[in-house]
C-alpha cells in the first residue's frame, strides 16, 4: 500500500536535531557517553514559587476542564504587566495578547493564518529553521535574506529595498538573534517598522532571548505604530526555565489577534489552567530572578569561550542569548567538519552553523544549557583532541 505524504510535507525534512539525537543515542548505547552541547533546553528549574503554584492549583478539583481559547485573564494580565515593566510597552490584556502553547506553535499559527501559495516570505540566513519549515507547510515561498558578520548580523534594509518585494507578504526577524547572539536597538526596530509600512509587509519578530545575558530587553512593540504592521512572539522557555511547560505569547493588534485565533481555535482547546497560573507567577517575579539566572549563564559562557579558544574559533565576546556563536578556523572545510571531529574524536556534540542556513556554514554554536562541571568535562575532552 503506497500512501504518500501531503505535498506540503514533501519539501519539509525531519528536524536536524531529531536525526542527530538518534545518532548520539546509538553512540551512547555503545558506551560513548557523548556530552551534548547542542540544544538550548534550559537545565535549570523554574523558581520554586512557580512550581508551588502549579502543584497547589493541580490539586484543586475545579482546574482540570477545558479553558478559554484566549487564555486565562490572570495570565493575560501578567503578560501585559511584564511587557509594561520590562519593555515599556502598554498592551490591552483582553484584546492584544494571545497566550500560546509555546511560541514555536505561534510561528506556524501566523504562517497558516496569513500565507498561501503565491505569497513570498523573507527569512533570515542564518536563522531559526522553524521559520522556513512553517512557511513551506503553508504553501508560500521562502525568500532567504543574508545576514553578515560585517553588519553585526543585522538586516540591511537598504539592500532589501533593491529586491522585488511585490509578492512579499511577511518578513521574519529575531533579535537577540539566534544563532548569532546579535542584539538590535530601538533604531533598528524603527527601521523594521518603517520597512513593513512602506512595502505593506507583515513584520514578525520572534523575541524569546531578550532576558538572557542582556541588560536591555527590547520589543519591536515599543516603536510608535508597530501594532499596525508587526506581530511579536515571546516565551517563558528561556527566561523562566520553563521550556517543557510550553508557554509563550503572541502580541499584536486586536484585529491580528482575532485573525490568528480563527486558526488557533481549530488546533487546540486552551492550556491547562494550573500551568497558566504558574506562568503568571513566573512573570510577576522581580528582576532579581533574571540577575541570578544570568549570573549562572555568565559563568558558563566563560567556559564556552575557553572551549572556542581551544578550537581556534573566533567569536564576539559581547553576544547575548543562550548560545555562543563562533567562526571556525580555516583548516576546517566548514562547521560540519569541526562538529563531526568533536563528536567522533572527543564525544562532544557541537552544533554546526550550517543548519541555520548557508550563511552559517563556517560557524559553530555551543549551548549554555550545561552545568559548569559538564562544560569542564567537555573542555578536558577538547583539550585532548587538539593536542
Amino acid at each position: 500500500m503506497n500512501i504518500e505524504v501531503a505535498k506540503r510535507l514533501q519539501q519539509t525534512e525531519e528536524y536536524y536535531f531529531s536525526k542527530k539525537l538518534r545518532e548520539i543515542d546509538e553512540m551512547n548505547k555503545a558506551g560513548a557517553q557523548v556530552i551534548n552541547l547542542g540544544i538550548g533546553s534550559p537545565d535549570l528549574p523554574p523558581h520554586p514559587e512557580v512550581i508551588q503554584v502549579l502543584t497547589e492549583q493541580a490539586a484543586q478539583t475545579n482546574t482540570h476542564g477545558y479553558q478559554n481559547y484566549k487564555g486565562s485573564p490572570v495570565l493575560r494580565q501578567a503578560m501585559a504587566d511584564w511587557y509594561s515593566r520590562y519593555y515599556g510597552v502598554i498592551l490591552n490584556p483582553t484584546t492584544e495578547i494571545l497566550p500560546l502553547i509555546g511560541s514555536k506553535e505561534g510561528i506556524v499559527h501566523i504562517c497558516m493564518t496569513y500565507l498561501q501559495e503565491g505569497d513570498q516570505v523573507l527569512i533570515p540566513n542564518p536563522g531559526y529553521p522553524a521559520y522556513t519549515s512553517a512557511v513551506k507547510i503553508s504553501g508560500a515561498t521562502v525568500i532567504p535574506y543574508d545576514l553578515t558578520q560585517d553588519n553585526n548580523w543585522l538586516v540591511n534594509f537598504e539592500a532589501m529595498e533593491k529586491l522585488n518585494l511585490s509578492k512579499v507578504k511577511m518578513m521574519w526577524i529575531n533579535y537577540p538573534h539566534m544563532p548569532t547572539g546579535a542584539r538590535a536597538n530601538r533604531q533598528f526596530f524603527e527601521a523594521a517598522v518603517a520597512f513593513g509600512k512602506k512595502y505593506n509587509i507583515l513584520i514578525c519578530h520572534d523575541n524569546p532571548y531578550s532576558f538572557i545575558l542582556n541588560d536591555h530587553p527590547e520589543s519591536i512593540m515599543s516603536v510608535e505604530g508597530a501594532k499596525e504592521v508587526a506581530i511579536e512572539l515571546n516565551s517563558l522557555s528561556k527566561s523562566s526555565n520553563m521550556a517543557g511547560w510550553r508557554i509563550g505569547m503572541l502580541v499584536a493588534s486586536e484585529d491580528r489577534i482575532n485573525e490568528i485565533l480563527r486558526f488557533k481555535s481549530n488546533m487546540d482547546s486552551g492550556m491547562f489552567l494550573p500551568l497558566q497560573l504558574a506562568a503568571a507567577k513566573a512573570l510577576n517575579l522581580d528582576s532579581s530572578w533574571y540577575t541570578q539566572l544570568n549570573g549562572e549563564y555568565s559563568k558558563r559562557r566563560e567556559k564556552v569561550f575557553h572551549i572556542m579558544d581551544l578550537l581556534g574559533c573566533k567569536y564576539d565576546p559581547d553576544q547575548v542569548g543562550l548560545f555562543v556563536w563562533a567562526q571556525v578556523p580555516e583548516q576546517y572545510a566548514d562547521g560540519y567538519a569541526l562538529s563531526d571531529k568533536a563528536l567522533y574524536n572527543a564525544h562532544v556534540f557541537i552544533t554546526p552553523g550550517g543548519i541555520f542556513g548557508t550563511a552559517g556554514n563556517n560557524y559553530i554554536r555551543i549551548s549554555l544549557c550545561a552545568k559548569t562541571e559538564v562544560l569542564d568535562a567537555a573542555l578536558d575532552r577538547i583539550a585532548l583532541m587538539v593536542k
